[in-house]
C-alpha cells in the first residue's frame, strides 16, 4: 500500500477515535443525575444515592446482566427491571389518579386499567404520563421529590422484589433464597427505580426521556422519537451507498492486483519447532472449553421452559440461570482468545522462517498455565457471585462484575491482561529478525505486531470502570472491550495472521495480501470504531449518540457485503486442489467464517442496528438471532480456521483426518442454522411484535416467556442442538487424536533411528 493510503488510514483511525472519545465524554456530561436524597411528596426522605449506588453493587455482584437487564442490556429471561419497575409505577400512578389512597393504588394492575371504558382510560393514560414525565430533580439541591403516583409505587416495589427474590420464580429461573437479606433487597430496588425514573422522567428542557423514551411502555408516554426514524432510514441511505462505493474499491483493488492463478503449495512433512509444538495442548484445552459452552448454552436455553428444572430435576439453587448463562459467555471469549493467541504464538517462528528465540517453549507452556489459573479462577469467581458468598463491598475483585462478557472479578482481569502482555512479548521476540529485515514498516510483519500490541491494550480499558460506576459511563467503556476489542482489533489481528498463513500455502501473493489488508482494516476500524455508539442508543446518553450510532452501524455492515466476493474466491481456492488437497477443510472452515460475517453478522446485525428497530427490539430474543451467528459464526469459526491452519503445519499428515473434519464442519454449521431458523428468528419475531403492541413490560413478562409459543419455539432447538453438539465431538475428537497420534509417530522415531543404527552396526 501507498505512503498516501497509509496516511489516509491513520488519519481515519486517528479521526474516528477522537470522535468516540469526544461521544463519551458528552455521555459523562449528559448522563442521568443520581440524585442526593429522594424525598416524599410531604418531604420525608425516601432514599438516598448510597441507597441507589448500593443496590447497583449488589445486583452487579450477584450476576446483574446475566439475572434480567437494566434499559435492555443482560438476560433475555426474568425481567427487564427498568421496565418492569417503570410500569409498575404507571399503575400505580394510575390508582392515584382514579382517586385510590396509596395503599389500594399501588395493588392497581393492568387488568384493572383494561376495564376502565376507553375514554376513561384514555384520561388516566394520558395524566398518568403528564405526571411521571415532570422532572422533579432539583440540581441545587440534589433532591428528587416524588411525585404522589411515585411515592405510592415505591414501598409497594420494595415489598415485591423482597418477596419474588427471597421466594424465587420458576417462570423468570430465579431461584428460593436467591437474595436472602431484605436490606439488599431493598437497595436493588432502589437501583430498579432510578432506573425507571431516568427512563420516564424527560431530561431537563426537552419531550424526551433520559434514555430516549426506551422503553417503549405508552401507559407513561415512552413512544419512540422521531429522530430514530429519520436516522433509521438514513442508514439505510448511506447503507446503500457504502455498499456502492466499496464494491467499486474492491473491484479497483483486484484490477491493479491482475488474475494470478492459484496453485497451492504442496504440504511438506511438518517440521515444527519446539514453541510451535507447545501449542497444541493451547488448542485441545480451547475445544474443551468449547465444548463445555456448547452444553451450557443447551442448559441454558432449556430454563426458558423449566424454569429451575432441568428435566424435571430442580437444579437451579444448584446451578442457577444466571451462571450458566454467565459461564456460557465468558467461555465463549475464552475458547476462541485461546485458539487466537494460540495462533499467534505458532506465527512468531513461521515468520522467521523456523527461528526460535531461546527459552521460548517453556515461555509458552508458563503462558498456558497462567491461562488455566485465570479461566478456573474467573469460572469460579462468578458462580460464587451468583451464590451470594462474594457480595461483600470487594467482592467483585475475586467475584462477579456484573456486566456481560466481562463478568470475570478484577483480579483475574488484570491477571488475564498481564497474560495477554506476556503473549505480547513472546510474539515479538518470535518475529523480531524479521522485523529488522522487514525495511517497510508498514509490512505484513509490522502489521502483525501492531495488531498484537491492540489485543492487551483494549482489553485493558475494562479497567475504567467498577461496579460502583455510573452505569451509563461503565456500559460506554464496556462496550469499548466487548465491541472495539473482539469485533474490531481481534478481528485485525485474524486479518493480518490469515494474510501471512495464505500467501504461505500459495494462495495469495504478499503483496496482494498487503494490499488486502490494509483496505479490510480500513473498512472495519473506519467504520467499526464510532460504530460502538450502537450499542448505547437507550443507556442514558444525548441524543448525539444515536445519530452516530445509527450512521457508522450501517456503514460497519458495507465491508460485510464484499464477503459474497470472498466465500465465491474461497470456495474456488478450496476446491482448486481437489479433494486431496491438504489445505481443504482449513480453508472450507474460512468459508464459513465469511458466509457467517456476511448473514449474521452483517444481515442479522443490520435486522437491529437501526434505532427504530432497536427501540422496539432491544432486550428481547431478537438479539441473540444475531449474537449467536456473529459470535460463534464468525469468531468461533475464525478461530477453528486459525487452529486448523496452524495445525496442519504442525502435526504430522498421518495424525490429519479429513473425515472428522468433514462431520465437525456441516455439524456446526447445521446445527447453528437450525438454531437460528427454527427457534430463535421465531422466538425474535413473535416477541418483537408483542413489544411494539403492548411494550418491553409485557414483551420481558412471563406471560410471554412462558408462552406456548416461546416453549415451542425453544423446544425447536432440541434437534439443532444435538446436530451442533456432534459438529463440536467431532472437532474434539480431531484435536485430541491429532496430537495423540502426532505424539506417537514423533516418539517411534528415535526408536526407528536407533533400531536401523544397531542393525547397521
Amino acid at each position: 500500500m501507498s505512503h498516501k493510503g497509509r496516511a489516509v488510514l491513520l488519519f481515519v483511525i486517528v479521526a474516528c477515535f477522537s470522535v468516540l472519545i469526544f461521544g463519551g465524554a458528552q455521555i459523562s456530561a449528559h448522563k442521568p443525575p443520581i440524585p442526593g436524597r429522594v424525598v416524599a411528596p410531604t418531604g420525608e426522605v425516601v432514599l438516598t444515592r448510597e441507597d441507589i449506588q448500593l443496590g447497583q453493587r449488589q445486583y452487579l455482584s450477584r450476576g446483574g446482566q446475566q439475572t434480567g437487564s437494566i434499559w435492555g442490556h443482560g438476560a433475555y429471561l426474568a425481567p427487564d427491571w427498568s421496565a418492569d419497575a417503570l410500569h409498575r409505577t404507571g399503575l400505580a400512578t394510575a390508582g392515584v389518579r382514579r382517586g385510590l389512597a396509596p395503599a389500594a393504588a399501588a395493588a392497581f394492575t393492568q387488568g384493572d386499567l383494561q376495564a376502565l371504558p376507553a375514554g376513561e382510560r384514555g384520561r388516566v393514560q394520558a395524566e398518568v404520563a403528564e405526571e411521571l414525565r415532570q422532572n422533579r430533580y432539583d440540581p441545587a439541591t440534589d433532591t428528587l421529590t416524588l411525585s404522589p403516583g411515585q411515592a405510592a409505587a415505591y414501598p409497594a416495589l420494595v415489598a415485591y422484589y423482597t418477596q419474588l427474590f427471597r421466594d424465587g420464580s420458576d417462570a423468570m429461573s430465579i431461584p428460593p433464597g436467591f437474595v436472602a437479606d431484605p436490606s439488599d433487597a431493598k437497595a436493588m430496588t432502589a437501583f430498579f427505580f432510578w432506573t425507571a425514573w431516568a427512563a420516564g422522567t424527560n431530561r431537563p428542557g426537552e419531550a424526551y426521556s433520559y434514555t430516549a423514551n426506551f422503553p417503549h411502555d405508552p401507559l407513561v408516554g415512552n413512544v419512540p422519537l422521531p429522530s430514530a426514524l429519520v436516522w433509521s432510514i438514513a442508514s439505510v441511505v448511506l447503507l446503500i451507498l457504502g455498499i456502492a462505493a466499496a464494491i467499486f474499491a474492491y473491484l479497483k483493488l483486484r484490477e491493479r492486483d491482475g488474475h494470478q492463478p492459484v496453485t497451492l503449495a504442496p504440504l511438506r512433512e511438518p517440521k515444527p519447532t519446539a514453541s510451535q509444538r507447545a501449542v497444541l495442548p493451547y488448542f485441545a484445552i480451547a475445544i474443551v472449553l468449547f465444548i463445555l459452552q456448547a452444553a451450557l448454552g443447551s442448559v441454558t436455553g432449556h430454563y426458558a421452559v423449566e424454569g429451575n428444572k432441568l428435566f424435571g430435576i430442580q437444579i437451579g439453587g444448584l446451578l442457577p440461570y444466571a451462571a450458566t448463562r454467565g459461564w456460557h459467555l465468558q467461555l465463549a471469549v475464552f475458547w476462541i482468545a485461546t485458539c487466537w493467541l494460540a495462533t499467534g504464538l505458532f506465527i512468531g517462528p513461521l515468520v522467521t522462517g523456523g527461528h526460535e528465540p531461546k527459552g521460548q517453549k517453556a515461555l509458552v507452556w508458563t503462558l498456558l498455565g497462567a491461562l488455566v489459573v485465570v479461566v478456573v479462577g474467573a469460572l469460579t469467581g462468578t458462580y460464587l457471585g451468583v451464590a451470594g458468598k462474594l457480595s461483600g463491598p470487594n467482592g467483585w475483585l475475586v467475584g462477579h462484575q456484573g456486566y456481560e462478557y466481562i463478568e470475570l472479578g478484577r483480579v483475574w482481569q488484570v491477571a488475564l491482561i498481564l497474560g495477554m502482555l506476556l503473549w505480547l512479548a513472546l510474539v515479538y521476540r518470535a518475529i523480531k529478525p524479521a522485523l529488522a529485515a522487514e525495511k517497510d514498516k508498514g509490512g505484513l510483519t509490522h502489521l502483525l505486531l501492531y495488531a498484537s500490541v491492540t489485543i492487551p491494550l483494549f482489553y485493558s480499558v475494562g479497567l475504567f470502570y467498577t461496579p460502583g460506576t455510573h452505569i451509563a459511563v461503565a456500559d460506554y467503556w464496556r462496550w469499548w472491550v466487548v465491541h472495539l476489542w473482539v469485533e474490531n482489533f481481534f478481528e485485525v489481528f485474524a486479518t493480518v495472521a490469515l494474510a501471512f498463513i495464505l500467501s504461505k500455502i500459495g494462495a495469495v501473493g504478499e503483496k496482494s495480501a498487503q494490499r488486502a489488508t490494509y483496505f479490510s482494516i480500513l473498512l472495519y476500524l473506519g467504520s467499526g470504531i464510532i460504530g460502538t455508539f450502537h450499542h448505547l442508543y437507550f443507556t442514558g446518553t444525548p441524543l448525539m449518540i444515536t445519530a452516530l450510532g445509527a450512521t457508522f452501524s450501517a456503514l460497519e455492515i458495507v465491508p460485510l457485503t464484499l464477503l459474497g466476493f470472498e466465500v465465491y474466491e474461497n470456495l474456488k481456492l478450496a476446491r482448486s486442489g481437489g479433494n486431496a488437497t491438504p489445505w481443504r477443510w482449513p480453508l472450507y472452515f474460512f468459508v464459513a467464517v465469511a458466509f457467517w460475517n456476511a448473514v449474521g453478522a452483517g444481515v442479522l446485525g443490520f435486522l437491529i442496528n437501526p434505532p427504530i428497530v432497536l427501540y422496539y427490539g432491544q432486550g428481547l430474543n431478537t438479539t441473540p438471532i444475531h449474537s449467536h451467528g456473529a459470535l460463534f459464526g464468525v469468531y468461533g469459526f475464525l478461530a477453528i480456521a486459525l487452529m486448523l491452519f496452524s495445525m496442519r503445519n504442525i502435526v504430522r499428515t498421518a495424525a490429519w483426518s479429513d473425515r472428522l473434519l468433514k462431520v465437525a464442519f456441516w455439524g456446526l454449521n447445521g446445527g447453528l442454522a437450525g438454531m437460528i431458523v427454527f427457534s430463535l428468528l421465531p422466538a425474535g419475531i413473535y416477541q418483537f411484535a408483542i413489544g411494539i403492541k403492548e411494550g418491553l413490560w409485557y414483551a420481558r413478562s412471563p406471560a410471554v416467556t412462558g408462552s406456548a409459543f416461546i416453549h415451542a419455539a425453544t423446544w425447536a432447538r432440541l434437534v439443532p442442538d444435538l446436530v451442533f453438539d456432534a459438529g463440536a465431538l467431532a472437532l474434539l475428537v480431531f484435536v485430541v487424536r491429532a496430537i495423540a497420534v502426532d505424539v506417537k509417530l514423533r516418539r517411534a522415531e528415535p526408536r526407528a533411528a536407533s533400531e536401523v543404527v544397531r542393525k547397521a552396526a
